[in-house]
């Protein structure tokens, strides 16, 4: 390595930063709501420079965007159990046991928000639904190719997400695991 080159450090000062930013605006939606807060304030939340957020995000609505994808995308991994309902299953139990913990009603009010907020907005909801289809469209690929009967992605998002996404928006929880059982099974 030259002089002039500094070691980059995987889950450095800008994961730890990125993770703090995220958790302030989580925090924060949770507390007050969506467009109740300023930069200024998810800075402050956050122990960073406001300059910092500009600089990462540019605005609040993408660093908004950044968070709905990054919460809701990341934390539900596609799982390989080697058959489509155990996949279906893990992965409705996996996406339940994250919208109903600490940061998922505010998270999933926050993709709703962005959804009917304007052209970035609304570029963030297609983004956020690309994704999600995208994974769902891998396991659902993945079954087929073990010789099973797959539904498509929307049959998956229309008669798993969606009910467990309503409940929670509408305060119809817990998620119990005969509710996600049964989702699936009516699906299959």
């Amino acid at each position: 390595m030259n002089e002039g080159q500094r070691a980059r450090r995987p889950g450095g000062r800008s994961a730890r930063v990125t993770a703090e930013v995220h958790q302030a605006v989580t925090d924060l939606i949770s507390e007050r709501g969506y467009g109740n807060f300023t930069v200024g304030e998810v800075a402050a939340r956050a122990g960073v420079a406001d300059s910092s957020i500009y600089r990462r995000w540019g605005n609040l609505e993408t660093l908004l965007s950044d968070v709905a994808l990054t919460r809701l995308n990341a934390r539900s991994p596609m799982p390989d159990t080697g058959s489509l309902d155990g996949d279906l299953r893990t992965y409705a139990a996996n996406v339940a046991r994250e919208i109903t913990g600490p940061d998922g009603l505010a998270v999933v009010r926050l993709a709703v928000a962005l959804s009917g907020n304007g052209q970035q907005g609304l570029q963030a909801g297609d983004d956020l639904r690309a994704e999600r289809m995208r994974q769902l469209q891998s396991m659902l690929d993945r079954a087929r190719e073990r010789g099973e009967n797959a539904p498509d992605a929307l049959g998956v998002l229309d008669h798993i997400l969606a009910p467990m996404y309503i409940r929670v928006l509408f305060g119809i929880v817990p998620l119990t695991p005969d509710y996600i059982d049964g989702l699936v099974d009516r699906l299959l």
